[in-house]
């Protein structure tokens, strides 16, 4: 809904202005330009790109229109699953919890969560870590030094498609200018015809440069950085499962534990220390 509402503020105030000083948006009315400007933005975006970064691109752009799914209710919920982990852990030993992380979609622990559960990255990230805790041939030092080495891999994935984005912002003034060259040539096939002919022609011409400009700085350049937001979120979710399992693999309770990945938490979202504890009490 904000990407939409942005959208809609960047482009109404411009062809509002536009309009409220006497200019004719029929005049701005340029099909072709916007072909040449937006086929060729689109043309150079899936030469440039993967398979699999285009469809990244495909789905994160439709996910803007809603909300981040990392909200404070989806935390509260990753740390009362990460309490009643490492509960279960500290009570029955590491042992106990083969099951859960073996088959995680059949867990009752794991299913009192369907919205972590729903995130199958998420889950794969804890279960692949827990099952390693239970092998333990790993000290604390060693794993921690995997979890970045995969965070930052997962990172670096999860901020390509927005790059791709940007890559289409920076060449669209360009494809603008493009399409503005070749309104040139085709307007000095008119040069002998009168000055309202000529200057219709030159008035679409001087269109391909705004419109590259405009979807360049009004709507991609904007929605790759919304992109990268979506990501850095989705960033901070996994470190803050990686510093609760850090924090129980070094010996803290599961209270102290849970405590330490709430901190990790940006200060608008984060559950304050009674709020998460009432949750954790009212998940048992």
């Amino acid at each position: 809904m904000k990407l939409v509402i942005g959208l809609i503020i960047v482009f109404g105030s411009i062809f509002g202005g536009y309009v409220l000083s006497s200019g004719s948006l029929l005049a701005l009315f340029q099909p072709f330009e916007l072909m040449i400007i937006g086929g060729g933005a689109f043309g150079a975006f899936v030469v440039a790109n993967p398979g699999t970064v285009i469809k990244k691109v495909m789905k994160g752009v439709p996910s803007l229109l809603g909300n981040s799914k990392y909200n404070k209710a989806m935390y509260m919920d990753l740390l009362s699953l990460m309490y009643k982990i490492f509960s279960k852990s500290r009570k029955e030993g590491l042992m106990a919890l083969e099951g859960d992380i073996d088959e995680p979609k059949d867990s009752e622990l794991f299913k009192q969560f369907p919205k972590i559960l729903a995130n199958h990255h998420a889950i794969d990230f804890i279960c692949d870590y827990l099952r390693l805790m239970v092998g333990g041939n790993m000290n604390a030092f060693e794993l921690e030094n995997l979890m970045d080495i995969e965070l930052q891999t997962h990172h670096h994935e999860a901020i390509v498609p927005s790059g791709a984005v940007q890559t289409i912002a920076d060449g669209l003034p360009g494809f603008g200018i493009v399409a503005a060259v070749m309104g040139v040539v085709i307007t000095m096939g008119y040069i002998s015809e009168p000055p309202e002919v000529l200057g219709h022609h030159i008035a679409a011409a001087l269109v391909g440069t705004f419109l590259g400009i405009l979807l360049a700085y009004g709507m991609a350049g904007p929605i790759a950085k919304a992109m990268e937001f979506r990501a850095e979120e989705e960033g901070k979710f996994f470190e803050c499962i990686k510093v609760c399992i850090m924090s129980t693999l070094n010996g803290y309770t599961p209270q102290i534990a849970v405590e330490f990945g709430r901190k990790t938490i940006y200060s608008h979202i984060r559950p304050t220390f009674v709020e998460l504890e009432q949750h954790i009490k009212g998940q048992k």
